[in-house]
């Protein structure tokens, strides 16, 4: 199947085909541009809507603790990294699809041109021997004619008897001129068609099936051009698929991590305030001087002892009324965070003790290296004075001592909370058990019975100075709320850091409050707290 052979004949059609299929790709091109700047736009919108909900970082303590923060931030991150590949599409398109086809529609254009303009040349060609050998087909018919004539002119005037002998003569030589010249107009002729049939054939078996057939490569070539550019826009859209696959995948991962009952923990933490709920308002009884028969249906009134209102509880019960149901007292932040309550005071207090345990091995670590480079020194003097250090090894000495009486007051701020909370948790306790007894004691009607014997049973004990309970009471240690397997190994240098090796098992004791750190014990009962990124953490199911 040939252009040459099965249309020979059909130039101007053919030219017309050529030119539709350059149309062609140019519309395709114009297509690809367009999608390229769909995909442009599309990921600078999404990088925008990531940059317009992603957290403003201006304070640490605005820094998102909640898991479903958490992971909304997780999923714009992924959502980021999928505008990026939206990116790396367009970018593929622009380099492999687009920039190709507009430099391959410009060479066919070249190519085409010239192919059309050799085919035009050869059929010009042609038709200027068709007319060479039509005026010399002319000529050699009106020289047989005008031998003709000379012919019929000699033999009229060699029969006429009244004709001179020069007459005849001269008739007869125009005769023979006549018939010289129409026999060269016959070989000239038949010359000239002899020329133009072989040009002929020549033309539209050799010159025009070879114009042809570069038109018609052309042509494949640039269909074949289309299915590479068709094959390399979906592959540009390919090759991303995996990595979308992951983004989309890390937004599922997003979405499990979303753990509502850490975040409800997260709220206790952030709001806790330590304080005990504000105790029963005492019975005061205001008909004690009424006079009353034993008609009068009512029994008798408790003694007055029972009467006088706890202390603690009327303590307990401003306090309430001041920090838990109305305003907290404003005043000046102090030093040692007391205008705090006293989970909260508890946590800040930690925070400064792990803040300036954090500053106090800079120091160790950098007066540790001013007594390397002094030693160095010494035993170099070349390099430099060991004077010009004393200054800065001085200051460095200060400033750890510095920090350590700051961690040494911070951390006796600290054991007073700690000891006030578990004073106050075991008082809670204690009064959830008084309450749970007085109301088994309780008539159906409010009144109370007259047993004095109950009455001693279920009175607590109170000690005439609680605030130094704490000094007595034995450290129990804190219950296991999980366990937990190391994942790398852990030196624990650092004061309160406990030391672990890569696969050890330990006891959760107390969970990450956000400041990256998990409180665990070993086996043998030591304590101290340990990265929570270095382990794996299983909590038991809470029943």
């Amino acid at each position: 199947m040939s252009w040459g052979t099965e249309l020979w004949d059909q130039f101007d059609n053919l030219e017309k085909h050529t030119q539709w299929g350059i149309d062609f790709l140019d519309k395709y091109a114009k297509f690809v541009k367009e999608r390229l700047e769909i995909e442009q736009n599309y990921a600078k919108q999404l990088r925008n809507l990531v940059k317009k909900f992603c957290p403003k970082r201006s304070a640490k303590d605005e820094e998102p603790r909640f898991t479903s923060c958490l992971s909304f931030y997780n999923i714009l991150n992924e959502l980021n990294d999928y505008a990026g590949q939206r990116e790396v599409v367009a970018e593929e398109i622009g380099h492999r699809v687009y920039a190709e086809i507009m430099r391959y529609s410009n060479d066919i254009k070249g190519e085409r041109k010239s192919h059309l303009h050799e085919g035009r040349k050869a059929q010009q060609y042609l038709d200027m021997c068709l007319k060479q050998m039509d005026n010399s087909k002319r000529k050699f018919e009106r020289e047989c004619r005008e031998a003709e004539k000379a012919q019929q002119s000699y033999e009229r005037l060699d029969n006429d008897t009244n004709a001179t002998k020069s007459d005849v003569e001269k008739a007869k030589q125009q005769l023979h001129l006549r018939t010289h010249m129409a026999d060269e107009s016959k070989n000239e002729y038949a010359a000239q068609l002899q020329n133009y049939n072989a040009e002929q054939h020549k033309h539209f078996y050799i010159v025009i099936p070879q114009v042809y057939k570069h038109l018609q490569e052309m042509d494949e070539r640039r269909t074949i051009k289309l299915s590479e550019c068709y094959k390399g826009f979906a592959d540009a859209e390919r090759k991303v698929i995996p990595i979308i696959s992951k983004c989309l995948e890390g937004m599922v991962q997003a979405a499990k991590s979303v753990d509502e009952r850490r975040d409800s923990q997260i709220v206790v933490d952030c709001f806790k305030s330590g304080f005990e709920p504000p105790g029963d308002f005492p019975f005061e009884d205001y008909s004690q001087h009424i006079y009353r028969t034993v008609s009068d249906g009512t029994i008798s009134t408790p003694k007055q002892e029972s009467l006088k209102p706890d202390p603690r509880m009327t303590v307990g019960k401003a306090k309430g009324k001041l920090w838990l149901f109305g305003k907290k007292p404003k005043g000046p932040a102090l030093e040692d965070f007391s205008h705090l309550p006293p989970e909260q005071r508890r946590k800040r207090l930690q925070q400064r003790i792990d803040e300036l345990s954090r500053e106090l091995q800079k120091e160790m670590d950098q007066k540790d290296a001013l007594n390397k480079m002094k030693d160095v020194y010494e035993k170099n003097p070349q390099m430099g004075d060991p004077g010009s250090l004393h200054p800065k090894i001085a200051e460095t000495t200060s400033n750890i001592e510095r920090l350590r009486m700051e961690i040494h007051k911070n951390e006796g701020w600290l054991s007073e909370v700690e000891g006030k909370v578990s004073q106050r948790s075991e008082r809670r306790h204690s009064a959830e058990a008084n309450h749970l007894v007085a109301q088994g004691r309780e008539s159906p009607e409010g009144s109370y019975t007259e047993d004095a014997n109950q009455e001693g049973r279920v009175q607590p004990q109170h000690h005439a100075h609680p605030e130094f309970d704490d000094e007595f009471d034995d450290d129990e240690p804190l219950p296991a709320i999980g366990h937990c397997k190391s994942l790398y190994p852990f030196d624990g240098n650092n004061e309160g850091t406990l030391a672990m090796k890569e696969g050890e098992v330990l006891y959760i004791i107390e969970e990450d409050k956000g400041d990256g750190w998990t409180r665990a014990r070993k086996q043998n009962g030591e304590e101290g707290y340990v990265p929570t990124s270095y382990i794996e953490i299983t909590l038991e199911k809470k029943q």
